[in-house]
């Protein structure tokens, strides 16, 4: 159960891409404050172990996070338990992956490609 330093880079002009590797069971993500890139899409990859799933969540800063949803709308959560990608629908000012399952062998890469026309 450790906060993971994610990786935050500028990929190019408008397209921040953050990266969390190696998260295992119990582990979040480091937030990544995003909101300037409303356009949002999550993949997940690695080894998932005994009922891996990790989720995104969303918060204000200093506030609680909450599970954030796909583009399919509220009641779609972003939780995964096999490699996929999606888009995400809400934009709060920080977003977190968290793994909320899994076994000793759990090890996932979250990848979040943030876009915007305006940054």
């Amino acid at each position: 159960m450790a906060e993971v330093n994610g990786v935050f880079q500028m990929v190019s002009k408008g397209v921040l891409r953050a990266t969390w590797s190696a998260l295992a069971n119990g582990d979040t993500g480091s937030p990544l404050d995003g909101s300037r890139y409303p356009d949002k899409s999550m993949t997940v990859l690695g080894t998932f172990g005994a009922g891996g799933t990790v989720i995104l969540e969303g918060g204000p800063p200093g506030g609680s996070y909450l599970g954030l949803n796909d583009t399919r709308g509220e009641g779609n959560a972003l939780s995964f338990t096999t490699a996929d990608s999606r888009q995400v629908n809400e934009n709060p000012a920080f977003v977190r992956p968290r793994v909320t399952a899994g076994d000793g062998t759990t090890a996932l890469t979250v990848v979040l490609e943030c876009s915007s026309t305006k940054a």
